[in-house]
């Protein structure tokens, strides 16, 4: 039986999480670095900031893709970086996912956002391996969200590396802003966070390390919409979509046994915890000198 790939929940936070170094980048960096030790044949992304209407998804398939703008960060830390839109892998997900009953067709015209392309630079900054990027959905249903996951999870016996990019507590309305406006200082704590910050990333945390990869893993994190806290820690539904994702892709019966493992953390804001979660973890052996 083939190896699986790891499954990333990446919480990505404020757009400065691109220009400050923290604990979140140095482990997003160490993923990156074993991704290319692994020889990964590409990345296969949803992230939190692109949505479609109706029933419908879409896979992004501008062959140039620039990038939306980042608040608060210099240029330099990004501007030059050049992405790496892999079409052909894009257009299999694309047969993948109108296989199991999507409404799916690609977007040629797409730009690519910081939610998604911020990872990618904090993982490989010496150069961005082939990338297939795929929409949510605005209904913000989890066990759609966790379908499309599930439809993709084959990828992973391939060599892809699937990663869903959001949030584990993110709520622009509930973070403290003045010293990042003031001072451009995300991760000052003029004050504890939040118990309702605290309580529902614990749960987060809970769900996916006690349940690991697995159906439980699949029926924790969807259940967690029903969390008396939820709404607190998701003013709107985006950002966690991308967990439900990866439930889809690391929930199978076959994942039962992958170890979930909270591997990093940032607070920002006060209120925004960006956990970084990795479910599963690398079997062969290294076969690349990692690059630096």
């Amino acid at each position: 039986m083939a190896s699986l790939t790891p499954v990333h929940f990446f919480s990505h936070g404020s757009t400065m999480m691109l220009g400050e170094q923290s604990d979140s980048a140095d482990y997003w960096k160490r993923c990156g670095d074993e991704a290319l030790a692994h020889e990964i044949k590409g990345i296969v992304m949803m992230g939190a900031h692109w949505d479609c209407l109706g029933s419908k998804i879409e896979v992004a398939m501008n062959p140039s893709p620039g990038k939306s703008p980042v608040a608060y960060v210099h240029a330099s830390k990004y501007a030059d970086y050049k992405l790496n839109p892999d079409l052909k892998t894009g257009k299999r997900c694309i047969e993948m996912l109108k296989a199991e009953g999507f409404n799916c067709s690609g977007n040629s015209t797409f730009d690519w956002i910081h939610d998604t392309y911020l990872i990618l630079i904090r993982m490989f900054p010496s150069g961005c391996p082939p990338t297939t990027i795929v929409s949510a959905n605005a209904r913000f249903d989890p066990h759609f969200h966790l379908k499309i996951g599930s439809a993709l999870r084959p990828l992973r016996k391939e060599g892809y590396l699937l990663i869903g990019t959001g949030g584990a507590v993110h709520n622009l309305y509930r973070n403290i802003w003045w010293p990042m406006l003031k001072y451009r200082d995300n991760f000052a704590q003029p004050t504890p966070p939040g118990d309702w910050a605290l309580e529902f990333r614990q749960s987060v945390e809970d769900v996916i390390t006690k349940n690991g990869g697995g159906p439980g893993l699949r029926r924790g994190l969807t259940r967690l919409m029903k969390h008396p806290n939820f709404r607190d820690a998701h003013g709107t539904d985006d950002h966690y979509m991308a967990a439900c994702f990866v439930a889809g892709a690391a929930g199978d019966e076959e994942d039962m046994g992958s170890k979930g493992k909270l591997a990093a953390e940032t607070w920002e804001l006060t209120n925004m915890c960006n956990s970084q979660f990795t479910v599963g973890e690398w079997h062969s052996k290294t076969k690349n000198t990692v690059l630096a």
